[in-house]
């Protein structure tokens, strides 16, 4: 008899980091493996930020804070907010967590009874569900497609909201698919009047078109952001919530049993990062991942490969190898295992994104650019 619970069974593996421990377990024996899976920022976190964790430490800033958070970050995520979206949020309904996935986590247990609905799309980053399932809720997946960039629309969630839905979870840009869901479009699915969990940790890297924040349209939502994909600070451990305060009393009860409060230096280090201090460096990463992304879109073309929805935001590339796979008889997690083992280019099969992503790959171009080119080199081959 086992003493692992049926929830914890139940939990399916993130296949990205089964690509990456494989991955790893190659690179031990010494074979060069260019990494394409991971969603890891190829930079480091802006020295203003570093040196103020430093000083933060030095200062004595390592014991609990507030449960909330620190109220200079809280207020800092406010104004930051409203630099960018001019919405006006009280730092009071803001609440400072571990990391982007913890807030998420919180937000689910507080809106979810067992068997309460939440609506995504499919494919979707691969977590979600499993944070939906564990809060004691039931994941609705729509399927969607590169017509609308992979992204949920009004009409497509209205078909599948019943009396058990509890919310709608969206994200853009979007992971996998680097896509920006349409301002219209999003307004739309506000209009819709179920509450809106809108994950926003891509917001600020995007090329052309900036991304709209749920909360420009509603207040009736959870917005979920961190500091891991802009700020390059995915081991600081750091995202935060904004959600109307009933929510925000049930998150801090959860949090102050579960977690207590985030990092204390790293919530200090944080007010730094969202000042206009670190802007320029923001910038700079922000031009080299297009850069980046303009070199991996190219690069498939030639090899023959079609990118299904052209990505513009975040760093990821959802490329389209359904008729390979049909050729080959493989699936895109076998397709994918053969790829690291015979290319030595580590990338995510689609099927880790729901039902809907078999027969694509999730490519990260969040590497340095000069792994980029021989990865791409080594896909060329592989797919020739």
């Amino acid at each position: 008899m086992t003493l692992v619970s049926q929830r914890a069974r139940d939990i399916k593996p993130f296949l990205v980091m089964e690509v990456l421990e494989a991955a790893q377990c190659l690179e031990r024996n010494g074979v060069d493996v260019v990494h394409m899976e991971v969603g890891e920022p190829g930079f480091e976190t802006p020295p203003p930020v570093r040196e103020a964790a430093t000083r933060a430490m030095q200062a004595g800033q390592t014991h609990y804070t507030h449960s909330l958070g620190l109220y200079p970050l809280r207020r800092a995520i406010a104004g930051w907010h409203k630099r960018h979206y001019a919405t006006e949020i009280d730092p009071d309904c803001v609440v400072v967590t571990s990391g982007t996935s913890p807030a998420m986590l919180l937000v689910f247990m507080a809106i979810c009874e067992p068997g309460d609905e939440v609506i995504l799309a499919d494919p979707a980053y691969a977590c979600y569900p499993q944070l939906i399932c564990f809060s004691g809720g039931t994941p609705v997946m729509v399927r969607t497609g590169p017509e609308t960039g992979f992204h949920l629309n009004a009409r497509s969630v209205a078909g599948a909201i019943t009396p058990r839905t509890r919310g709608i979870l969206i994200n853009s840009p979007s992971n996998p698919c680097g896509t920006l869901i349409d301002s219209q479009e999003l307004e739309r699915l506000a209009e819709l009047g179920v509450f809106a969990v809108s994950d926003e940790i891509y917001h600020g890297l995007t090329y052309g078109s900036q991304a709209r924040s749920i909360r420009e349209f509603t207040e009736y939502c959870a917005v979920v952001n961190g500091f891991s994909k802009l700020y390059a600070m995915t081991g600081w451990r750091l995202g935060y919530v904004i959600a109307p305060p009933d929510i925000v009393r049930a998150v801090q009860k959860m949090q102050q049993n579960f977690f207590i409060s985030a990092c204390h230096f790293a919530q200090t280090a944080a007010v730094t990062a969202l000042s206009e201090e670190c802007d320029r460096y923001v910038e700079t990463m922000v031009q080299e991942y297009r850069r980046r992304r303009d070199l991996v879109v190219e690069g498939l073309s030639r090899a023959g490969i079609r990118v299904a929805a052209e990505p513009t935001g975040a760093f990821y590339v959802f490329a389209d190898v359904r008729d390979y796979c049909r050729r080959k008889g493989l699936c895109s997690y076998e397709l994918a295992f053969d790829i690291l083992n015979r290319a030595h280019v580590a990338v995510t099969p689609g099927s880790d994104f729901g039902p809907g992503g078999e027969g694509y790959l999730r490519l990260s171009y969040a590497a340095d650019y000069d792994r980029l080119e021989e990865g791409l080199e080594r896909l060329a081959r592989y797919f020739g």
